[in-house]
């Protein structure tokens, strides 16, 4: 096992929409180590959904190499996958993809409960991040009485569930207000002083001042300048 978490090398994703080949990563070549906070920052259309899609075993390239955690993504099947994530990688997505017939603290505890998890231990790991997210109070509600932070707030503490040692982000303030996208930053803070290797995807400017390394992503090429 190295300290690289992440390992890409000419990583190509094209899709084919109406006969037409789009080119949505070309020639990725990234290493994350242990401990990284890497901020990937570009325009809508760039291509950063699909490269945390890749890293994050929901989606194969289509051609090029990409190891996490020294596993060779493209070589494995679905189940395999499934259960990598699942030890390994925590994922907020920008829309939020929490269950909406679970309550606040029931999405956390789901994939605890999937992963075979004790109940006393599943209570005092929900309990925990409903507090580090700041949200004890609303654990009973359901996602659609929670406001879009609190959603957000939720599914991070989900992400975090059954400690992975790499969370993605995809947009995670892109759709909040500005003092709820602080208190997601806050967040983001906090878990970056438990030394998780964390690779967020952005448009906000304000993440970039946690990052140990910001890079650009401009029309499926990744660069190391900010324009």
């Amino acid at each position: 096992m190295t300290d690289n978490v992440v390992v890409t090398s000419s990583l190509c994703r094209q899709f084919e929409i109406d006969g037409v080949v789009v080119k949505a990563l070309q020639n990725i070549d990234l290493t994350v180590e242990a401990g990284d906070f890497v901020c990937i920052y570009g325009p809508s259309g760039a291509g950063k959904t699909t490269l945390l899609n890749l890293i994050g075993a929901l989606d194969k390239p289509s051609t090029g190499k990409i190891l996490v955690f020294d596993h060779d993504l493209r070589t494995y099947n679905e189940d395999f996958l499934a259960t990598f994530r699942a030890a390994h990688i925590g994922f907020v997505f920008q829309s939020y993809n929490l269950i909406s017939t679970l309550t606040a603290s029931e999405n956390i505890s789901f994939a605890m409960e999937l992963a075979g998890w004790k109940n006393n231990r599943i209570h005092e790991r929900s309990e925990s991040l409903l507090k580090m997210v700041g949200l004890e109070q609303r654990k009973n509600h359901f996602p659609a009485q929670l406001s879009g932070g609190e959603r957000q707030r939720i599914a991070f503490a989900r992400a975090l569930a059954n400690e992975p040692p790499l969370l993605l982000a995809d947009e995670p303030t892109g759709n909040l207000d500005i003092e709820t996208g602080l208190e997601i930053i806050r967040i983001l803070e906090q878990i970056k002083t438990e030394g998780k290797t964390v690779i967020v995807a952005t448009h906000d400017e304000k993440l970039l001042n946690l990052a140990s390394r910001s890079l650009c992503l401009k029309d499926g090429r990744l660069t190391d300048k900010l324009e």
